[in-house]
């Protein structure tokens, strides 16, 4: 593969559309569309680098018997989906800060332990460069409403055994049904 030049196609609140061009190794000219939070891509280098973009909490009760999920209305699949909570990085946030932050706001519990933060990952390599940092952690208080009112969010703690009925009946997004899937049979 050799990368050709890139093209920005529209920027959005949130995201930013490009065509990446390049050519494959027999030759062949080709145009890959993705999108970005990064609306300054303008090189090869911009794309490969950044900073994480979101945190992703996989969240434990004070016990470590219950997992927290959000049930979620998203809007790009028109679907009530399962997934742990997460939430952009504000500029100046660490990691670790947004990870509380966001907990706040989606689910109203406190984040009392931070146990573990997993290296940066791509949140989705098929069409988009965001990366995400993973926290795992414990947390505690009454689960409240989310306090966005773009967010349709309902949280709960769930048992092995419960994840595991949810597994078979409902959606999930892939990395927290992989992890629930690991979790409920462990």
């Amino acid at each position: 593969m050799r990368f050709k030049g890139i093209r920005k196609i529209h920027s959005g609140g949130y995201i930013t559309r490009y065509d990446l061009m390049y050519e494959t190794e027999s030759g062949s000219s080709k145009v890959y569309e993705m999108i970005s939070r990064d609306s300054n891509i303008d090189s090869f280098e911009r794309l490969r680098s950044g900073k994480a973009d979101a945190v992703v909490m996989i969240i434990r009760s004070t016990d470590g018997k219950k997992l927290l999920l959000n049930h979620e209305f998203r809007m790009a699949t028109g679907e009530w989906v399962y997934n742990f909570p997460a939430g952009l990085i504000d500029s100046g946030e660490t990691p670790e800060q947004a990870a509380a932050r966001e907990l706040r706001e989606e689910t109203g519990l406190t984040l009392v332990s931070i146990d573990r933060v997993w290296k940066e990952c791509y949140s989705a390599v098929g069409f988009s460069n965001e990366k995400t940092i993973v926290i795992e952690g414990t947390a505690e208080g009454e689960i409240l409403p989310s306090d966005s009112d773009a967010e349709e969010i309902e949280a709960g703690w769930f048992t092995r055994k419960e994840v595991q009925t949810l597994l078979s009946n409902e959606y999930f997004a892939a990395r927290t049904q992989t992890y629930c899937v690991l979790w409920s049979e462990g």
